[in-house]
């Protein structure tokens, strides 16, 4: 096995960082995950807001750099959003991160970089390491439609009821999940979507990073998967497309006929049902009395 170099040998040379609200993506296990933008702007920031100020002074030291912090929580973001406003009328370079991965994203942060776009002031993406795009190219499930749900609600009920509202969603579902909620998640998850294919990621980049596959009845039971440890990404696979049947058109076309001529109602109801249109005009015919 070959060693790998300290660094890149042939690394661009960094640019001047100009006044902004930079939004940096740190790594969400391993530090060599850190991107050589990340470390220039957080060189160059004289402002770091960050989800919790401890764990981002770790951060900033594992890289021998230093700044000035400032807390951006949920009950902080507001005043952190003065803060960065005011900094960067003044000509000075903000650094908002979250405590691993992209910041915005089911982060506090996001009432920060909402104002300071509101406020007409210039914003950079700093793009970088992500538990949610990490979850699902390792999840094996389809990655060309997704829906990011984000963390589902915390009871039971609540949950049922987003899940119900997403289970005719044709996308493959992303969601966050906690270690002592996620044996009740999946659980919910298996009844409303049924037996659809899922993944949960966990640790992701970390010694211990696990991925259990399955469908989300087998999850649901896994013994691996009771209250885990650690950050966890939950990814379910799109559900099949349920095939509308004869009394469902008719319904459809019954509708339809009321406002529309049958070659249009053939062709409203094919498009809606992605049914073929000819048998669906021959039916309108027939519901008239005409055929």
């Amino acid at each position: 096995m070959t060693e790998p170099s300290l660094f890149p040998p042939t690394a661009p040379p960094p640019r001047p960082v100009s006044a902004g609200l930079y939004l940096v993506s740190t790594p969400i296990g391993n530090l060599r995950d850190m991107t050589l933008r990340a470390l220039d702007v957080l060189a160059a920031a004289d402002l770091v807001l960050a989800e919790d100020t401890r764990v981002t002074a770790k951060l900033l030291a594992a890289y021998g750099l230093k700044a000035r912090l400032e807390r951006c929580d949920d009950h902080a973001s507001g005043h952190a959003a003065d803060l960065a406003i005011a900094r960067i009328a003044e000509g000075g370079v903000v650094a908002l991160v979250s405590d691993a991965g992209t910041p915005v994203v089911s982060d506090p942060g996001f009432v920060v970089a909402r104002a300071v776009i509101a406020a007409g002031q210039p914003v950079h993406p700093i793009p970088g390491a992500s538990s949610l795009l990490a979850a699902l190219v390792l999840s094996g499930l389809p990655a060309d439609q997704v829906t990011f749900v984000g963390f589902l609600p915390p009871k039971s009920a609540g949950r049922i009821a987003a899940l119900t509202e997403l289970k005719a969603a044709r996308q493959t579902l992303v969601a966050f999940e906690s270690g002592p909620r996620l044996r009740a998640s999946l659980t919910d998850m298996a009844a409303v979507l049924g037996p659809r294919p899922a993944a949960v990621c966990r640790e992701l980049t970390k010694l211990y990073e696990t991925c259990v596959r399955g469908p989300l009845p087998d999850l649901a039971v896994h013994p691996a998967l009771d209250a885990p440890k650690g950050e966890i990404v939950v990814v379910i696979g799109p559900g099949e497309t349920e095939v509308a049947s004869a009394a469902d058109a008719d319904v459809a076309l019954t509708e339809a006929l009321t406002r529309l001529a049958p070659g249009e109602a053939a062709s409203e109801v094919s498009r809606a049902l992605d049914l073929p249109r000819k048998p669906l005009y021959r039916r309108a015919l027939e519901l008239q009395g005409r055929g």
